[in-house]
């Protein structure tokens, strides 16, 4: 049975994965994750008396607390979700982004590196470096084509730049030193705890207060949205069977435009939770300036890990969002 160590494992899709590795796989994972403002251990209290499950706070770009950690847990599976991650904040402060995202994995990877070197034998060849990214370092695609794992990068912010970086520290590890690596690019997540800043959430939590639905620019920025619970299986997937050395992209082939994605979290609340003046929270929808280097439109190939891996989404959109909407109108009403 395999050891997992989870970096970020407090944030939204890190704690999904923690979820999913100690309650559905049945895998003893250590989660470590410094606990900046988005994440969230509440998301995995129900796990605090889990004698699979073991929490340390701290960075990634501390090498001694990394070492400690290494040592203790002696993982088999490294997989990194530690990252600061939202675009808004990386254009406004994008130091953060490069020493978390950069430095960070950096940091990480040489201490794995260290450790995976002073394996024995039968312990080294099972060991694993996964390394979780974005879609975002490709850039910006037209009105056709999808992104696949040839893709050339082309980041247009702060923090697909940094991803784009780590990205590559990772694969250079892998072609310098041998260290064992997979990674992951995914298309946009969402789903149950998530935290407000992103668009779905944001849009949620302000409809429900009736506050202005904020909607950069004229709407028309198309993302493909994938469950954070199909994201999850599909990463537990290539960690477990993926190719050393290889990237698999990992999306659900559901474009929406962000004007389609918040009309439709309109029409759910109209149904679910009706306004008291009768109107439709569309009436909330407001057009603001859009950010900087805003990306048009993301699409995933996801045919080679369906292929290789033999893995596919299993959550629709619509159903998907339907649950996410009724999930926070619970939480929200709490």
């Amino acid at each position: 049975m395999e050891k997992f160590l989870v970096t970020g494992g407090a944030g939204f899709i890190g704690s999904a994965l923690i979820r999913y590795l100690v309650l559905e796989a049945k895998h003893n994972v250590m989660n470590i994750d410094a606990l900046s403002y988005a994440a969230s251990t509440d998301c995995l209290s129900h796990l605090s008396d889990n004698d699979k499950y073991l929490f340390r706070e701290g960075n990634i770009c501390d090498e001694k607390f990394l070492s400690e950690v290494f040592d203790e847990f002696r993982p088999d599976i490294v997989m990194n979700l530690a990252a600061e991650s939202h675009v808004d904040n990386s254009i406004h402060n994008p130091s953060a982004f490069i020493r978390t995202n950069i430095n960070g994995t950096f940091t990480l990877l040489e201490v794995a590196r260290k450790y995976w070197n002073g394996l024995m034998s039968e312990k080294k060849e099972v060991f694993r470096f996964h390394h979780i990214s974005t879609d975002e370092v490709f850039g910006s695609l037209e009105d056709f084509g999808m992104f696949n794992e040839e893709s050339r990068y082309d980041p247009s912010s702060p923090y697909s730049a940094s991803k784009a970086a780590s990205d590559h520290l990772v694969r250079a590890w892998n072609r310098t030193y041998g260290l064992p690596v997979l990674v992951t690019n995914c298309s946009n997540n969402y789903g149950p705890f998530q935290f407000h800043e992103k668009l779905i959430p944001l849009m949620i939590s302000k409809a429900i207060n009736e506050e202005p639905l904020p909607i950069y620019g004229n709407g028309n920025q198309i993302r493909d949205w994938l469950h954070v619970d199909d994201h999850v299986s599909a990463l537990y997937c290539v960690a477990m069977e993926g190719r050393v050395g290889e990237t698999y992209n990992i999306g659900a082939n559901s474009e929406r435009t962000n004007l389609v994605v918040v009309n439709t979290i309109c029409e759910l609340l109209d149904e679910l939770n009706p306004r008291s003046s009768k109107k439709s929270y569309k009436q909330l929808i407001n057009f603001v300036k859009d950010r900087p280097g805003h990306d048009t439109r993301y699409a995933i190939d996801a045919s080679k890990i369906r292929d290789q891996l033999k893995w596919e989404p299993a959550i629709s959109f619509d159903e998907g969002l339907r649950k996410t909407v009724i999930w926070y109108l619970n939480k929200l009403r709490k």
